[in-house]
């Protein structure tokens, strides 16, 4: 018994040690990151795009990398979300039946979801350059879509199959068709989650760079088609670091401290729209 007591006891150390480590270097990184960047922020870093000689030092902000990440994110995202919600309902018992199909399809999402994103940008290089493309907003949103299919339609798979099956039923027995319970019963029930497994993509999207370094480009300006170059916050953190001028590097840092914001926004507003939403949630 007082063995027992000892290992809760070892084990309950653990998790404590662990989740200080978790918040700790969550803390640390964004601490580093505002202590750095706050000071090169300023209203030009996101109403300006880089001038001549922006980085050896001169004037100009990011504009183009800010709105460039949206359109990416954005795009991939709502082009993931289209494909993935499809095969999230699939995967469940009353549409595939449980085939090996549908086995099939798990494991090779769960290999996608593995898959080093710089894998995807060698794919998507690849192929664009089978078809003569450049690199292009259009091939950066593919790309981060294939990125992010992985993720959203496990997410969601996960959320749709926690729905009772005793709600569907009820809903079945009332006359209602499988894609009215699908539609108006199922889709209400899991919506908080689905919202969540679109944020946990959108956050993956915003923030890879290896994916759309050769697929999406860098430019300067700010894309007026889906066929023209586009800069993006990670991309551009990543050549402002790698400039020998201090005043650039710091202005690194203030670009990331903007994707910080912007993600910390979308996940502050994904959690008000899944709280209004959980009215439909049966507890």
């Amino acid at each position: 018994m007082e063995f027992r007591r000892i290992e809760e006891s070892i084990f309950k150390a653990l998790m404590i040690i662990s989740l200080i480590i978790v918040v700790g270097s969550l803390i640390y990184v964004i601490g580093i990151i505002l202590w750095k960047g706050l000071p090169a922020l300023n209203l030009d870093m996101v109403t300006k795009t880089p001038e001549g000689g922006y980085y050896q030092g001169k004037g100009g902000g990011i504009l183009n990398a800010i709105i460039g990440s949206l359109y990416l994110a954005a795009g991939g995202t709502v082009l993931a979300f289209i494909l993935s919600i499809g095969i999230a309902f699939y995967l469940q018992k009353e549409y595939s039946g449980g085939t090996k199909l549908s086995n099939l399809t798990r494991l090779s999402l769960d290999i996608l979801w593995g898959t080093p994103s710089i894998v995807y940008g060698a794919f998507g290089f690849t192929v664009m350059m089978y078809f003569h493309m450049r690199s292009s907003l259009l091939g950066g949103i593919i790309i981060l879509a294939l990125l992010e299919i992985p993720i959203m339609t496990r997410a969601m798979e996960e959320v749709i199959r926690m729905v009772p099956v005793e709600l569907k039923e009820t809903s079945y027995s009332l006359g209602a068709t499988r894609l009215e319970t699908t539609l108006k019963v199922v889709g209400k029930q899991a919506l908080p989650g689905l919202l969540t497994g679109v944020l946990i993509a959108f956050g993956r999207g915003i923030g890879d760079a290896a994916s759309i370094l050769f697929t999406a480009g860098y430019t300067d300006r700010i894309p007026t088609s889906l066929f023209d170059a586009t800069a993006s916050l990670p991309l551009a953190v990543y050549f402002q670091l790698g400039t020998p001028s201090p005043l650039v590097q710091q202005k690194a840092y203030a670009s990331a401290v903007i994707l910080l914001v912007i993600v910390l926004f979308i996940s502050i507003t994904t959690r008000l729209l899944a709280k209004k939403y959980n009215k439909y949630i049966i507890k």
